[in-house]
């Protein structure tokens, strides 16, 4: 058997549907400035599927820093790897401010959050460790236990009880191998929204001997007092020993971080292998972040409007009597209950009739015959988009359950 013939035989679950879905439900294409309001197949849709929380991708003085970073250093510096010859002090004074907001004392830049993930996670454990996570782990998290050559426990999704015992397993485990126990969470899970339950894990830490990792893509900037992260919207920092966040949800641009102790931070710079091998972050994107962190910072009226769109738009869903689960956090998923083909006319339906355009989350990210569609509620959008929304979700939802909507793959090509 040739290796490439599962290309045509096996194009997974997803790609199965790509010649009926490419352009439209998957891939598609949204052209214009980045907003609220944005042009989808020739015409303009309310946009709810942009990780922009706080409104900051078309913010004149953020395009102003990118532009003056790329004007003055061009988009190759610095050329290499930061350990052999990509090093500056920008990138060094950028790390500073990072483990000052977020209350570490250090902190490593990381060239892309994905890839940071796997790695971090690469970088510390061995075959004598143990890793326990959550079983709705995000992607990346999941490909860097993949190069764990220990064991790796599981725990049913923030179920304390469970974690317990994994840990008494964990223990048993390592007190043979003489390695450690890692434990990874996240603080906001981007799917459903929820939070994970870091009280009650850090409470652990007093009968048990284990490190915390927290994943917090979609908590930086958006939770907490100050926008710090979900370990500090739950008063924990002191107590989460490894932290992670990205710059392209709140932040709107690429890259990321980790947070840590500076022996921890040193560890890791080398032999992060996704670093060391890898071209250090362009000179506008370190530039871009600077101001970007500058105003989530300095200037909390971004945050707060996120809220007030987050908060009206959760409570009107949940008054309408959608299922938007446990979400604590600006992540808001609708939740229904449905096939793939009925997926597809809901989303058209909405795209078409409705001029909304939302991500439609299926199976194998979700359960079977669960219809997810992901609101992601920004700075940006207006109370007016979000009345407007509600009434269209309330139509959509009755319109299933009165089974208007068929059992067959609604097409729509780009």
């Amino acid at each position: 058997m040739d290796v490439f013939d599962k290309c045509e035989v096996n194009m997974g679950p997803l790609g199965m549907y790509a010649d009926e879905s490419e352009g439209y439900y998957m891939f598609p294409k949204l052209e214009g400035e980045i907003s609220d309001k944005m042009m989808f197949q020739g015409k303009e849709r309310l946009v709810w599927s942009l990780n922009n929380y706080l409104g900051l991708a078309n913010n004149p003085e953020v395009r102003k820093a990118d532009a003056d970073g790329a004007a003055q250093w061009g988009l190759a510096y610095p050329m290499g790897a930061r350990m052999m010859s990509g090093q500056t002090k920008y990138h060094e004074q950028l790390e500073q401010q990072l483990a000052s907001f977020v209350k570490r004392p250090a902190a490593y830049l990381l060239n892309y959050g994905y890839q940071g993930m796997v790695s971090i996670i690469d970088s510390m454990v061995n075959r004598n460790d143990v890793i326990v996570y959550d079983s709705e782990a995000h992607a990346c998290i999941i490909d860097g236990m993949r190069l764990h050559i220990g064991k790796r426990f599981v725990y049913p999704h923030n179920d304390m009880a469970n974690l317990e015992k994994e840990l008494e397993r964990a223990t048993k485990l390592v007190e043979k191998t003489g390695g450690g126990i890692l434990l990874i969470t996240e603080g906001v899970y981007g799917m459903a929204g929820d939070l994970g339950n870091l009280p009650a894990i850090v409470a652990l830490k007093e009968k048990y001997n284990f490190r915390i990792f927290i994943d917090d893509a979609h908590g930086f900037g958006t939770m907490g007092p100050t926008g710090a992260g979900t370990d500090e919207h739950f008063g924990v920092q002191d107590k989460v020993d490894i932290y992670f966040g990205t710059f392209a949800k709140a932040m709107a641009g690429i890259g990321g971080f980790v947070a840590g102790d500076e022996k921890v931070i040193k560890y890791l710079k080398y032999n992060m292998r996704s670093q060391i091998f890898a071209k250090s972050l362009p000179m506008p994107m370190v530039f871009g972040a600077m101001k970007r962190l500058e105003m989530l910072r300095e200037d909390p009226t971004h945050r707060k409007k996120l809220w007030t769109i987050v908060n009206a738009l959760q409570k009107g869903l949940r008054e309408a009597g959608l299922n938007i689960g446990n979400t604590a956090s600006p992540v808001t998923p609708v939740i229904l209950n449905g096939s793939i083909p009925e997926a597809t006319q809901i989303t058209y339906d909405l795209r078409e009739n409705y001029d909304i355009f939302c991500s439609i989350v299926v199976y194998p990210v979700v359960p079977k015959d669960t219809i997810l569609l992901r609101l992601i509620p920004t700075a940006a959008h207006t109370l007016e988009d979000v009345e407007y929304t509600i009434k269209a979700f309330k139509e959509i939802k009755r319109k299933l359950d009165n089974k208007e909507y068929s059992d067959e793959f609604k097409i729509a090509k780009g």
